[in-house]
């Protein structure tokens, strides 16, 4: 059983920095695949970004270039560095891992473990 805590939402103004992070626990954190994915009022939840136990990365078309997923696996955590934020980048994030396979790692349905999301407010 793996335990996410994601850290590190706040209120920014557009152009704006923000770094997220998702420190794990109970688990052999080296081997999860993680996600991060994001929902805005009245908007599903959407991908952001993924990356593999092995360090590969896939980004959503919307923050690609802005966003940067990263892992510590010796603090047990993965960070979101987010750049240039805009307004449309607001919502809850939440960070997810899986084990195993990682075959669509853009849909929430295949990860098995979820934090419980962190704010991240955008003002123009």
């Amino acid at each position: 059983q793996v335990q996410l805590v994601e850290s590190g939402g706040g209120l920014v103004q557009a152009g704006e920095t923000l770094r997220l992070s998702c420190a794990a626990s109970g688990g052999t954190f080296s081997r999860y695949h993680i996600g991060w994915f994001r929902q805005a009022p009245g908007k599903e939840r959407e991908f952001v970004a993924a990356m593999w136990s092995g360090g590969t990365t896939d980004y959503a078309a919307s923050v690609a270039g802005r966003f940067t997923i990263s892992r510590d696996n010796a603090k047990n955590t993965v960070y979101l560095q987010m750049n240039s934020l805009k307004p449309e980048d607001m919502g809850v994030y939440w960070c997810a891992a899986r084990g195993g396979s990682f075959p669509t790692p853009r849909s929430p349905s295949i990860y098995d473990y979820w934090g419980q999301g962190t704010q991240v407010t955008v003002s123009s």
